[in-house]
Formats: structure tokens, C-alpha cells, sequence
């Protein structure tokens, strides 16, 4: 881990980065100095740039020029332990070659590797939302003040987190312009003029965009940005009756693609009045748990009844003709799955990605010692036509040692990886190594197309099953206050009763020292059980950890 040591001289503050290391009862430390009487904006960037060095993230090798077969005794590979959390997930981000930061704190690049996976969601989502009438659409950046402060509880949540636009050029504006921290306030003034008689209804409208939220102070890359992208679907309709019955839809709809294509076991559940999304009338989410014990939530459902009709005044005429106001919900996934994906599957030697997620199934690495290789090469190339339906990755590069390349995509986490030399170009076979177990078999080149697609499916399979064990290890039952610090300190998400009093549930997360309750468990029904805050009659278990 590395942190920042200050040191005065009269009124001057001299920052320094520094990373600690343990041999044996020795601790040596390295320190790079970042200036004096720095800024926190600069004091944040001078600590990014020295962690790369710190945490000997590589640079890019020279061309021609090539690299030891075992990167990881230079620094190539994670040399930071999956239980050094923060340390090993940053490690896997930059290494993997998944992001990069900038010169804006709290905002990530989203490079290549990452973001094809990002649009595999969107394409996956996409399918589904059609299914069920959803359209996409897009609305504006920028919400001027006036449509923000309509419906004074979203104000009140999101205040202090939005970011103004208040000048242009060397001209003030007149009015300032919040960018959207989300878009109710700039759709529903469109909604309340297209809809006019229950005709026009249901509408349907997605849109896939960026948001910024500047409210907290320790961004972490995927998990928690102040900019990041998902989707935002809002829905109105005639009756409250058509509204909820999209619910189990929507949910199941976000359900399927996690699980069946990101591998992860989460469990949907309704949040509780403290923590629902300001402005509906309830909230549910799917939620996993983090390696390290926190929990964190995914996509999430918002039945909003009429209240944003009415601050809004979208209004329709029934069939009976008379005025009424519309029911709505909201939906939405993120970026953020991009993190859980990486946090939950990867292990010390790097990313592990989902066979259905990964922008490339297979790479094809041959082994060209001098002899045949022009038949290995020629192989090869057949291979990876016959299997072109797997984005396979062909490396022939001459330059770098087949342990480099090894590493390298293990690194990456290429879920298949297809190795031929000549001894197997004799015996007409490959090996075939899956990234998740590391084990390796011999496969013969002829049955390879009927062969690795059942490799794969194993691997999804065994990701999920995976995902599932870990939730599950992480949860557990606790009745009374003590157990569940117990638990919350064991890097564990309890179970416990509760009342609905708001004060209590303000009260639970100064006595946790930061758990909160993520939500409501409706299979967990309450008997005789007692608050575990102020010992009267319970109202519900619910499911509490500390968050992202």
C-alpha cells in the first residue's frame, strides 16, 4: 500500500509518497517527494503519477527488443495479493490494460479491452429492452436550473453533487446548467407535451449516456466515478397496474444478462425508505459482494408512481375522459458491473473474464523453435479460421518468448489459451490451457472445433458457480447488535431485524462504524424477532454490509 507523509518546515508542508515494504522485522521504505504547499487537485495528481512508479506499473516495451520469459520477476505481472484489495484491483485495471487515469480526478479512460465488454452489455440489453417496447432515444447534457428544482426531493438529493455550466466564452450565462447527474428533469418536459390522451401511451424511452456526480471525495476506478456511463430507461403510463407489471420484466431482464453473460450471482431486493432513490415510491436493486467483503449495488428498478408526473405535470386523458396524471418507473445498469466483473473473477495472476464477455475467446500462440516452423505457422493459421467465430488473438510476433506471451494473456485473461510446437504438429494436436483453473490438456487439432466450445460453456459455468459460492460465504445470519459487528468486522454482510424508524437505521451505521442496510430480505420472514437497535418489535430483516 502506499500513502502520502507530510512533513513542515515554518508554514510549509512538504508531501511525500511513500510505500512501505516488510523484510522480515525490517520495514524499508521508498519515497518520491511531490512539491510543497500543493493543492489538493495537485496533490491528488502528483500521488496518481507516483503510484504508477510505486506500484511498478511497466512501461510499454521497445519495439524488437525481447522480454525475459517471466515478466513478473520484472514487474510485468500482479505482484500485489488479491486480499490487498485496493492495491491488487488497481494493478489488474492498468496492467490488463483496462483504464488509465487522467488529469481529472475521479474520471477514468475507459481503454479498448474495457469498453468492448461495456458495448457487449449494451448489445445484450439492447436485445432485450426491445422485446419489451422499450426505444432508444437521447436527451441533452445540459438541464437548465429552473426544470432541476421542479421536484424539490430530487433536488435535495442530488444538489450536492451536480455540476454547473455557468459561463460561456467570457459570458456568464443567464441562467446556470447543471450537467445531468441523471435526465428526469430535461425528459419530462418533453413527456408532459407529447402525451396527451391515454393513446399515446405506454411510452417507452431508453437512452445510453454519460452522468457526472461530484459528491464524494475517494473515487475508485470502475466502482466508483464521478463520471460514468450506463443506461436510463423511463417509462410512463396509464394505470399503476401496467407500470408494476414491467417490474419483474425489467429485473429479470438485468438478472439474465448477469448471470448468463457476466457470470454473477447477485440477489435483487427492495430498499428500504432510507435508502430508495429520491423521488420514488420504491427501489430495487441487484446486489453482489466484493472479495474483500463490501457490498456493492448493480442494476437497480424505481417505480416512481405519479409523483414526478406531478412535479413535471404530465397529464393524459382516459378513456372516460377526464385528466389524470401518468405512472412511471425508471431503470438502469453501469459501468460499474465493468468493476464488479473484474473484482469478483480475477485472481493474483490477473484478469478472468467470462467466455460470452470477453471480446476475445482464444489466443493461438505458436511455439517456433527453428524447426517446422512454417508448418506450425501454416497450422495455425488454419486453426484460427476454423475457430474465427471466437475472436480469436493469432500471436506470431518473433520478438517475445513464448513465457512472455503466456503471462501476458494470463494477465489479460483470455479465457482459452491453444499452444502447438512440433512435437505436437507431429502428433496432430494442441494444448489447450483454460485461464480460470490454469490446467492444461491435449486436444487433438481435428475435433478442436467440437472440443472448445464445450471448454468454454465449463468455464462460464464455473465463473457462476463461483460468483454464487462467494456470495454466499460472505452472508450470514446476525440477531443482535454484537453479531453483526462481528460480522461487519469479519469483512461479511449480516442479516438482522430492524424496524423501520429511519432514526435507527442512522443509528446502525454509527454503531457499525459505516455499515448500512442494502435491502429489505422478503424470503426472511419476521416472528417474534427485536430491532437490533432500539429492541422493539422488528419490521424486517434486511441484508447489511458496508458499501461502495
Amino acid at each position: 500500500m502506499t500513502y502520502t507523509e507530510i512533513k513542515k518546515k515554518g508554514e510549509k508542508k512538504y508531501y511525500y509518497r511513500v510505500k512501505s515494504i516488510r523484510q522480515g522485522k525490517k520495514v524499508n521504505k521508498q519515497r518520491i517527494y511531490l512539491g510543497g504547499n500543493l493543492t489538493k487537485q495537485e496533490l491528488k495528481e502528483k500521488e496518481q503519477q507516483a503510484d504508477k512508479k510505486l506500484l511498478n506499473i511497466p512501461k510499454r516495451p521497445e519495439t524488437k527488443k525481447a522480454l525475459p520469459e517471466t515478466p513478473n520477476q520484472n514487474n510485468q505481472g500482479i505482484t500485489a495479493e488479491k486480499d490487498e484489495f485496493s492495491k491488487w484491483f488497481t494493478q489488474i485495471m492498468l496492467k490488463a490494460d483496462l483504464a488509465d487515469y487522467t488529469e481529472v480526478s475521479g474520471a477514468i479512460v475507459f481503454k479498448p479491452a474495457a469498453y468492448a465488454i461495456w458495448e457487449k452489455i449494451q448489445q445484450e440489453c439492447n436485445k432485450r429492452f426491445k422485446q419489451i417496447g422499450i426505444k432508444n432515444t437521447y436527451f441533452p447534457l445540459l438541464i437548465p436550473e429552473k426544470l432541476l428544482i421542479k421536484e424539490q426531493e430530487h433536488v435535495k438529493n442530488f444538489s450536492p453533487e451536480v455540476a454547473w455550466v455557468t459561463q460561456a466564452g467570457n459570458s456568464k450565462l443567464n441562467e446556470r446548467l447543471a450537467i445531468r447527474p441523471t435526465s428526469e428533469a430535461i425528459m419530462y418536459p418533453s413527456f408532459a407535451k407529447w402525451i396527451r390522451s391515454w393513446k399515446e401511451l405506454p411510452l417507452k424511452l431508453n437512452q445510453w449516456n454519460n452522468v457526472i456526480r461530484w459528491e464524494f471525495k475517494h473515487p475508485i476506478p470502475f466502482l466508483r466515478t464521478r463520471e460514468f456511463l450506463w443506461n436510463e430507461g423511463h417509462c410512463a403510463f396509464a394505470s399503476e397496474k401496467q407500470a408494476l407489471k414491467d417490474k419483474n420484466l425489467i429485473l429479470n431482464l438485468y438478472k439474465e444478462v448477469c448471470e448468463n453473460f457476466l457470470a454473477l450471482y447477485g440477489v435483487a431486493g427492495r430498499k428500504t425508505e432510507k435508502e430508495k432513490f429520491a423521488g420514488a415510491v420504491f427501489s430495487e436493486k441487484l446486489h453482489y459482494v466484493m472479495p474483500n467483503g463490501k457490498a456493492i449495488e448493480g442494476p437497480c428498478y424505481h417505480y416512481d408512481g405519479q409523483n414526478f408526473a406531478k412535479a413535471y405535470d404530465i397529464k393524459f386523458q382516459n378513456k372516460k375522459g377526464k385528466e389524470e396524471y401518468v405512472y412511471q418507473y425508471t431503470f438502469a445498469i453501469s459501468t460499474r458491473m465493468l468493476g464488479i466483473i473484474f473484482a469478483i473473477h480475477s485472481d493474483k495472476k490477473g484478469l478472468i473474464l467470462p467466455p460470452k464477455i470477453a471480446p476475445n475467446q482464444i489466443v493461438i500462440i505458436p511455439i517456433l523453435v527453428g524447426k517446422n516452423n512454417k508448418k506450425i505457422l501454416d497450422e495455425v493459421k488454419k486453426i484460427k479460421s476454423e475457430l474465427s467465430c471466437y475472436n480469436p488473438i493469432l500471436d506470431d510476433r518473433k520478438d517475445y518468448r513464448p513465457g512472455f506471451k503466456f503471462n501476458e494473456y494470463e494477465l489479460k485473461g483470455i479465457p482459452i489459451r491453444i499452444e502447438i510446437g512440433p512435437r505436437d504438429l507431429e502428433k496432430k494436436q494442441v494444448i489447450v490451457m483454460r485461464r480460470d483453473t490454469l490446467k492444461k490438456q491435449e486436444i487433438k487439432i481435428s475435433k478442436l472445433k467440437t472440443e472448445i466450445p464445450k471448454i468454454l460453456e465449463e468455464i462460464q459455468k464455473s465463473l457462476f458457480k463461483k460468483s454464487k459460492t462467494i456470495f454466499n460465504s460472505k452472508t450470514e445470519k446476525a440477531e443482535t447488535l454484537e453479531k453483526l459487528k462481528i460480522t461487519i468486522e469479519n469483512k461479511k454482510i449480516g442479516i438482522s431485524p430492524l424496524c423501520k424508524n429511519i432514526k435507527c437505521e442512522n443509528n446502525l451505521k454509527f454503531k457499525t462504524n459505516g455499515a448500512k442496510t442494502l435491502f429489505i430480505d422478503d424470503k426472511n420472514k419476521i416472528k417474534s424477532e427485536k430491532c437490533i437497535i432500539c429492541n422493539k418489535p422488528a419490521d424486517y430483516f434486511v441484508y447489511i454490509a458496508k458499501s461502495y
